[in-house]
């Protein structure tokens, strides 16, 4: 009886572990999803607090240094939906000219009733590679994406390798391309970090600026529509009637699908500073405030510094991006040689704030030394290939005259 108890008791005592470490799993998945939402740049010592989003992820980087002033799950791959066509233009702009006629095909076509936005182009409708472009940015056009896609790529699939080889060229490490209108696919994903890296190197274009500054565009008659095509840039941050317009706004582009939420990605300048806000998987009208938010946040709390005055021998870079309560003190510096010179970083309670390239200043003074030698050699070479008569003639004739003044002054003399 007293083993049964014994036995039982164990029992018992085996069950309350059993329960107690269940339960403490259970917490532990729970709070997970919160550790995810953690806003990373917030723990860099001295770095100003950023402000709290309800979307999924976000970066605000820096044009000139690729600083990054915010970021919040920055490197989780998500569905970009129209964002997409932002690689799609740069594309287009890197491999045509705006001159180019485009002749609408089936596959151009077929973009009208996908149920996503269109100018209803029609079949072997001619338009213009700059007219094309304007589509795709303002109105999100995906007949249009898809013939210029099949233009520029020879077919959809050929085009859509080539935007994944610049997204590679770029530095882009978790993005894959499967179409250029951003209608939702499975495989199709980016990164927040990687879309600022497409958008900084867009806005490095200038036909691609001057697109995507345009809040209105006209596009005549052609040879098959009957009239012209007034379009409108209904991008928030850039439209004066919008209660989220932003001052200094270069343009952006924005989409919804039900996969991918709400995605918006701009480009804003203020203070001779340009920002890039990217923001995936939010709600409909709330990444429109939280672009605001986190433009705003940037520009009032960071500060873009020069220390190329310092740096004699800069070749390049020697701009920072440091919080506006830090100076040229709080900065410490990273040198690495290379075959081009040596590579700077400016780091910041240890991030990269900035970077340069110096001019080797060791190589130099070696090959100071070299070219003095090789002078040197060349003179010597010079006056070894050359007859010592002649200057033994004028040196005869100068001791002969100097002989001669001499005998004259002892004549003066003697005769006083």
């Amino acid at each position: 009886m007293r083993k049964k108890k014994i036995l039982a008791g164990l029992l018992a005592f085996s069950l309350s572990v059993s329960i107690f470490f269940q339960t403490g799993v259970s917490a532990a998945e729970e709070t997970a999803p919160a550790a995810e939402n953690t806003i990373a740049t917030n723990d860099i010592s001295g770095w100003p607090a950023g402000p709290e989003i309800t979307s999924t992820a976000a970066v605000v980087m820096e044009e000139s240094t690729q600083t990054i002033l915010y970021s919040k799950n920055m490197d989780q791959a998500l569905y970009p939906a129209a964002a997409v066509k932002i690689m799609t233009i740069l594309v287009c702009l890197e491999n045509s000219s705006l001159t180019d006629q485009v002749t609408m095909t089936e596959t151009g076509v077929s973009g009208v009733t996908d149920g996503g936005a269109s100018i209803s182009a029609q079949l072997d409708e001619v338009l213009t590679m700059e007219q094309c472009l304007y589509a795709i940015m303002l109105v999100s056009a995906n007949d249009v994406a898809l013939q210029v896609a099949e233009h520029v790529g020879g077919s959809v699939d050929g085009f859509v390798e080539m935007m994944n080889q610049k997204a590679q060229s770029l530095g882009c490490t978790n993005t894959l391309f499967t179409n250029p209108t951003g209608l939702p696919d499975e495989a199709q994903h980016i990164t927040a970090y990687d879309m600022a890296l497409i958008m900084k190197a867009a806005m490095q274009n200038e036909d691609f600026r001057t697109i995507a500054a345009a809040t209105s565009y006209t596009i005549p008659a052609t040879n098959v529509s009957g009239g012209e095509r007034a379009l409108t840039n209904n991008f928030s941050l850039l439209t004066s009637t919008s209660p989220y317009y932003y001052q200094g706004c270069l343009g952006g582009k924005e989409g919804a699908t039900s996969a991918a939420g709400s995605t918006l990605v701009c480009a804003a300048e203020r203070n001779d500073m340009t920002l890039i806000a990217v923001i995936l998987q939010g709600t409909d009208q709330q990444t429109d405030s939280e672009a605001v938010t986190l433009l705003d946040y940037g520009f009032n709390n960071f500060q873009k510094l020069s220390l190329g005055e310092n740096d004699f021998n800069l070749k390049s870079g020697g701009t920072v991006v440091i919080p506006s309560t830090a100076s040229e003190t709080d900065i410490k510096v990273s040198d690495t040689e290379g075959e081009n010179g040596v590579s700077r970083q400016y780091l910041y309670h240890g991030v990269q704030v900035g970077t340069a390239v110096l001019e080797d200043v060791e190589a130099e003074d070696t090959a100071a030394v070299t070219r003095g030698q090789e002078n040197l050699q060349a003179a010597y070479d010079f006056t070894a290939n050359k007859s010592l008569i002649p200057y033994y003639v004028i040196g005869g004739v100068g001791g002969v005259l100097f002989l001669l003044l001499l005998v004259l002054m002892v004549k003066v003399i003697r005769k006083r």
